[in-house]
């Protein structure tokens, strides 16, 4: 049995495109990043916690021949030691816009799959590269509403995609889950749940 602890629409369409059958159940956390933590750290961090939340909250489920796997993820955007989640409002993207604009910024998901007695984590990385941001252009963006709810204020599949020349890695990283990553990690914890090998 598979969960996956996000309510990201994304991230459930990227599972669903991989042909992976499994439910939804979001994990109520505190995500401020902690003094002194770095973007790679803090994507990991938020990542397992979430994946480890729901599995406390749905162990019963879990069974010898089909073990619980729950998979959490979180991504954000570093653009000039900036962390870039997701913006608090209007202007909050428009500073983040501005921030990507005419440069290359890099893209970090943190993966974590949580069984019983195995937990696998990955980070994924990923730079994309912005051509130059006029005003007005920011400006229609963010009243389409689109960068509101997005890790960077941008989503690289929607309308946002014709600003953006070149990427280096996976691309569905910067969609929000690097599929073929997370299908490995799955594979991992579940092999080792029903092999009942010990927790790392």
């Amino acid at each position: 049995m598979l969960i996956l602890a996000s309510a990201s629409p994304r991230r459930h369409e990227l599972l669903t495109q991989a042909g992976l059958a499994f439910t939804v159940a979001s994990a109520d956390l505190n995500e401020e990043l902690l003094h002194g933590e770095i973007a790679a750290a803090y994507v990991q961090r938020l990542a397992e916690e979430k994946a480890q939340v729901v599995w406390n909250l749905y162990k019963s489920a879990d069974t010898a021949d089909d073990p619980l796997i729950v998979l959490g993820a979180d991504t954000c955007v570093v653009s000039e030691g900036n962390i870039l989640g997701k913006p608090t409002d209007a202007a909050d993207a428009r500073r983040m816009l501005e921030l990507l604009s005419g440069r290359t910024h890099a893209v970090l998901t943190g993966i974590a799959a949580v069984a019983r007695n195995k937990t696998a984590r990955a980070l994924e990385i990923t730079h994309v590269t912005f051509n130059v941001l006029k005003d007005a252009e920011i400006a229609r963006y963010i009243a389409t509403g689109e960068p509101l709810d997005k890790a960077g204020a941008y989503a690289i599949q929607g309308y946002a995609a014709r600003w953006i020349p070149r990427i280096e890695g996976c691309y569905f990283n910067v969609v929000g889950l690097p599929i073929a990553r997370t299908i490995e990690l799955l594979a991992e914890v579940r092999e080792a749940a029903l092999a009942g090998d010990g927790r790392p």
